[in-house]
């Protein structure tokens, strides 16, 4: 199945009873600027795309919020627990997006959406989450050219330095997308 545009990656999410949960109970913690993305939202597509029966089975799911008011990990590990007490079968994990640009030591992010956008590749770096009336919204940094023509290529942060250019094809490597999905294609950064 082809996949066009946004409306219908939202379809297909709405239709999904289980991913709709998973979006109700991340609504629920009530957190600033929340979204739950990557391969949440990546892999629903290319599974539709690749014409898959079951669902690939993810090895988390990424639930994240932006708060520079405190950014101890603490705080994020409370909520993993309360979701998982709520889900217990999700591998939930949870990061406040205020803290994370210190793993690539990059400059702070000014949001949830700015932290997507510092993913390591365009196919990944989507979000999803629900409005006060439960309605899926999307954000797609980069826009979703690449994840609906099954296209892996680095984010232009992690084009920048040789240092993240290496980032981003060992996590490719060791992703090994492709023996899942079959019709993707990676394009591997410059060796210079």
């Amino acid at each position: 199945m082809k996949i066009q545009g946004e409306k219908e990656i939202i379809k297909i999410i709405k239709e999904d009873e289980w991913m709709m949960e998973i979006l109700k109970a991340a609504k629920a913690l009530k957190l600033p600027d929340w979204w739950i993305c990557a391969g949440f939202v990546r892999s629903k597509i290319w599974d539709t795309i690749h014409g898959f029966e079951n669902r690939t089975p993810l090895p988390d799911i990424d639930v994240i919020y932006f708060d520079c008011t405190n950014v101890e990990e603490s705080i994020e590990k409370s909520l993993e627990k309360q979701l998982i007490e709520w889900m217990p079968n999700i591998p939930w994990s949870v990061k406040n997006q205020a803290r994370m640009h210190v793993i690539n030591n990059l400059p702070s992010y000014t949001s949830s959406v700015d932290g997507i956008a510092n993913f390591p590749e365009t196919a990944t770096a989507l979000g999803v989450k629900l409005d006060e009336e439960d309605k899926v919204l999307l954000t797609a940094p980069h826009g979703i050219n690449d994840v609906t023509k099954l296209v892996i290529k680095p984010t232009p942060r992690f084009q920048t330095t040789k240092e993240l250019v290496t980032k981003y094809e060992d996590r490719i490597r060791k992703k090994n997308w492709s023996s899942i999905w079959p019709m993707i294609s990676v394009n591997n950064m410059r060796s210079d």
